[in-house]
């Protein structure tokens, strides 16, 4: 099976083929082929790539170009991780949002709205070619905003575009945690946009673990959410919001707070990535040693203001592996394999909240087989 993945230079890239070296099933993924405008950048990546694949005798053969077309013809599967400008474009977009007093980050407020404007006609390129060149693959979207931009490609590749995002299912498994409970044995009663949704129910053999969570100060304050939003904000929603809507509830605190910092979130990975590349033009650097220092630094440094301004102190060991891979290899496992399960993914609405229009994409848990992905009815959300 061959996999393609569109900005296969970018910097999360190695994440998903560690992930595919694990799986040694039938149907597994034998052929990686790695797509970006920037030849130098696929280059180091590709070497990361080779250190990881080192001592792996059937390791997914890696394969990298620049020509679109040429990545897409006969691919399985298509990962759209673009950035459309680079980090230099989303620098800007903070900038400019955050010299006007208002919120400059890459998936919601206006510098959002600057992402999505700008990357929306080349996802809707991309989904056409896929259209018409890899009419029978699946396009697993990883681009943000990801609601915004998988609603887009949606209108040229149907069902057969799905966006994924890691941020529910590391706010799942968080709760789960704190209540002691198995990940796996719990339904998530998950609801909303990208960035943009709230838990409401964690549910074991059929009873409802939240509300002894929202009841008990202790354990709210032991994760992550609990000390961004403060234990009397959640108990006043019954619920948990995803980790981005403290954009939204605290919007003068947290634009207060990125006008102040150093550096933007954009120019941060920007400048960091760039001593990456950079080292990586020696030939004979470390390419993965290289790789995971930098990875290191950014999932610990991660919304790193908003932490700051409600006095949340630093993220917790766990939350610093990464996720979206193992949501996109489930997602592809569940397709190819028809090993059904559970995910919560970004789909048309298809009438799963009642609120939104049929072909909304929305981000709520779906039932996962060989034809796709199905989202669950959904209760409506209170006022």
């Amino acid at each position: 099976m061959r996999l393609t993945i569109l900005g296969g230079g970018g910097f999360r890239v190695p994440l998903v083929y560690g992930a595919l070296l694990g799986d040694h099933a039938e149907g597994r993924v034998t052929e990686v082929v790695l797509h970006d405008l920037d030849a130098e950048r696929l280059d180091a990546v590709s070497r990361v790539l080779a250190e990881q694949a080192a001592g792996v005798p059937d390791a997914p053969r890696v394969r990298a170009t620049t020509d679109l077309d040429e990545a897409l013809r006969g691919a399985d599967f298509v990962f759209s991780a673009i950035r459309v400008g680079g980090l230099e474009g989303r620098a800007e977009d903070e900038r400019v949002a955050l010299a006007q007093g208002v919120l400059g980050q890459e998936t919601v407020g206006a510098g959002g709205i600057a992402y999505g404007l700008r990357t929306v006609p080349v996802a809707v390129d991309i989904a056409r070619r896929v259209a018409r060149l890899a009419p029978d693959a699946w396009l697993i979207n990883f681009t943000n905003p990801a609601g915004l931009v998988t609603e887009a490609m949606s209108r040229h590749l149907g069902d057969r575009v799905i966006g994924i995002c890691d941020s529910p299912v590391g706010l799942g498994r968080r709760i789960a945690r704190v209540l002691g409970v198995n990940p796996r044995e719990a339904w998530i009663d998950y609801v909303g946009l990208n960035h943009l949704g709230w838990v409401r129910g964690l549910r074991v053999a059929g009873r409802d673990q939240l509300p002894r969570l929202l009841a008990d100060p202790t354990l709210l304050g032991s994760f992550e959410e609990g000390r961004l939003f403060g234990a009397d904000w959640l108990r006043s929603l019954g619920a948990v919001p995803n980790e981005y809507l403290h954009y939204y509830y605290f919007n003068r605190e947290t634009v207060c707070a990125y006008q102040q910092a150093e550096k933007t979130r954009g120019a941060f990975l920007r400048d960091q990535q760039a001593r990456f590349y950079e080292e990586l033009r020696d030939p004979n650097a470390p390419a993965l040693d290289a790789w995971n220092r930098t990875r290191a630094e950014r999932e610990a440094t991660y919304m790193a203001e908003n932490r700051q301004t409600a006095g949340a102190g630093e993220r917790e060991a766990d939350d610093l592996s990464g996720g979206y891979e193992k949501v996109a290899l489930a997602l592809m496992r569940a397709i190819a394999r028809d090993e059904r399960t559970t995910l919560i993914l970004n789909v048309r609405n298809r009438g799963s909240l009642s609120a939104l229009d049929s072909e909304a994409v929305v981000e709520i848990p779906c039932l996962v087989d060989a034809s796709g992905a199905h989202p669950v009815s959904a209760g409506p959300l209170p006022g």
